[in-house]
């Protein structure tokens, strides 16, 4: 105990500072390639997807986004096992090396119209090359920061770790937004690029300081007493007491912290440009301001748990959040549209069909003409408008009808054109025809409404978004120490690397998909949010039950 109060009490030194910033700027590339990547998803549909029709090439361009998210355990398994096994230090020097390299070459990358198929498939490599890199990028810097780290103090210096989300959106908006004004109008055919290679600037930097820096002295002392596992991966899951803490960890810690984080950032900014139909830069602007009032957040809790501990501030935001979200999301619509509030409660959607001839209108890989039946050409219309419907069961073999008001709209059957890539001339018609149709109706009562800056309330937006983002300090600023503290030394990044990349890559990341395929296939705007609320309470609940408190677990004693 005195050793901690001693940490606690002292400065940080200059060694410590540099350690924390060089750790850090590997999760700052991290948001970086994030940002570029989902700002850019358009452009780079059109760059690298050009063989096939508009809205498939943007599906294929956000699941290749997506592929980074689903390897990222993987790679937790492999550098984990070497940074277990040869040490933090040169692990996550190579792990930065290669998500930089792959960022960078996305840059110079030549795209459809220049080598044909092969301009899609290495971007989907280097994708996976960065889902693997990030597998262990993020394990080996919070394990190298705790074990610099004195006793005492681990939550507030890991703590600085979580806040480059902030710094890799604001680098990436600049970086754009340069771009952008240099390049003009041709942004969009090679002023795109300029962000991607800026990326090798931030690469040199990292690399040189991490080159400059030890390793870790709880990993050194292991070296020097020949206490290094040989077999981290076995270890870590293959003995049950360790694969038991594991399994915990991710759904009683990481599951839960994944989805709060993700819904604060950017489930909140998809509902605020597609659901309440704000602009795209007044969007991003506030979600923008409540970073900046939220982040210092996440250093206040890491420092905060320290004090009280981990688990309690965790498990807080896991239940708060579970229990505001349903009110939280519709004071911002009310906040940020209050004519498409108000049109939504005077004119009511209905989508009367038969059940047995639709399909789920939340696939994510469907095209326009895999959805040929009236009951999905019905749903598909509203679906992709963000109308909210309710539904209604009809006759058996009758076809769809959308109420609006008073109006009745029958949906047509498609039939696909010979080649299977269009409708047919006339399916095609009487699909276009129906829906002018319906967004002509829509349009009239309001229902797509774009909010109007002179009668947004921007003060309740935000001061909603930085609740949200105060959620997600809760969440997130503590979990890098309690994860580090949860497992002994030598199997340490390999241990912790895992339940966090699958809580943050697959819970987490695959969030803003599901919750859409919830929306599309139930015609509610709000049923998005019973995944994030469902995966917060199964955290909370399994978190208070099985998760012990380790903020004065001594470290350097778990070898």
């Amino acid at each position: 105990m005195a050793t901690a109060t001693a940490g606690a009490a002292r400065p940080m030194t200059g060694e410590e500072k540099k350690v924390i910033f060089g750790s850090s700027l590997g999760t700052v590339f991290e948001w970086y390639d994030f940002y570029l990547y989902g700002s850019l998803a358009g452009i780079i549909a059109k760059q690298f997807f050009a063989g096939l029709d508009p809205t498939s090439a943007y599906i294929f361009a956000l699941l290749a986004f997506a592929a980074g998210f689903l390897v990222r355990p993987f790679g937790a398994l492999f550098f984990g096992r070497l940074g277990d096994m040869i040490g933090r230090k040169y692990t996550f020097l190579v792990t930065i090396l290669i998500m930089g390299a792959s960022t960078f070459i996305v840059g110079i990358l030549p795209n459809y119209a220049s080598i044909g198929m092969a301009a899609p498939v290495i971007l989907i490599v280097l994708r996976l090359l960065q889902g693997l890199a990030l597998g262990g990028e993020y394990g080996g810097a919070a394990t190298y920061v705790a074990e610099h780290a004195p006793n005492g103090r681990r939550g507030f210096y890991t703590s600085w770790i979580q806040t480059t989300a902030t710094l890799g959106l604001f680098l990436s908006l600049i970086v754009i937004l340069l771009a952008r004004q240099f390049t003009g109008k041709d942004f969009d055919v090679w002023g795109w690029r300029i962000p991607f290679l800026v990326s090798i600037l931030l690469l040199a930097v990292s690399v040189w300081i991490r080159l400059s820096m030890n390793e870790s002295p709880a990993f050194q002392r292991m070296k020097n007493e020949g206490k290094v596992s040989k077999a981290p991966l076995s270890e870590s899951f293959g003995q049950w007491r360790n694969l038991k803490i594991v399994i915990i960890a991710l759904l009683g810690l990481t599951a839960g912290q994944a989805v709060v984080w993700y819904t604060g950032q950017f489930y909140a900014l998809f509902f605020l440009t597609n659901i309440a139909k704000v602009d795209a830069t007044s969007a991003n602007l506030m979600i923008a301001y409540s970073l900046i009032l939220g982040t210092p957040f996440f250093i206040f809790f890491g420092w905060l748990s320290d004090k009280i501990g981990r688990k309690i501030i965790i498990m807080a935001g896991c239940l708060i959040a579970a229990v505001s979200y349903f009110t939280v999301f519709p004071a911002i619509l009310k906040a940020a549209n209050p004519a498409l509030v108000a049109a939504q409660e005077k004119a009511h959607v209905t989508v009367v069909s038969d059940a047995g001839n639709c399909s789920f209108q939340g696939s994510p890989i469907a095209r326009e003409i895999d959805f040929r039946t009236s009951c999905d050409i019905a749903k598909r219309t509203l679906a992709q408008a963000y109308v909210p419907y309710l539904n209604q069961s009809g006759a058996a073999g009758s076809p769809a009808k959308i109420i609006i008001g008073d109006k009745e709209y029958t949906a047509p059957t498609a039939n696909v054109a010979a080649g299977g890539h269009t409708f047919d001339k006339e399916s095609a018609a009487a699909v276009a025809a129906f829906k002018k149709d319906v967004g002509a109706a829509v349009a009239a009562a309001g229902l797509a409404a774009k909010a109007d800056e002179n009668t947004m309330d921007k003060t309740s937006i935000l001061m909603w978004l930085v609740f949200l983002v105060i959620l997600v300090t809760m969440v997130y600023g503590p979990i890098a120490a309690i994860l580090v503290e949860m497992f002994p030394t030598r199997i340490r990044y390999t241990s912790m690397s895992l339940p966090y990349h699958i809580g943050n890559g697959w819970f987490g990341g695959l969030l803003p998909t599901t919750a859409f395929a919830m929306i599309a296939a139930t015609g509610d705007i709000y049923y998005g949010l019973w995944y994030p609320i469902i995966v917060a309470a199964m955290t909370f609940v399994i978190g208070m039950l099985f998760v012990r408190e380790t903020k004065d677990v001594d470290i350097y004693a778990k070898d």
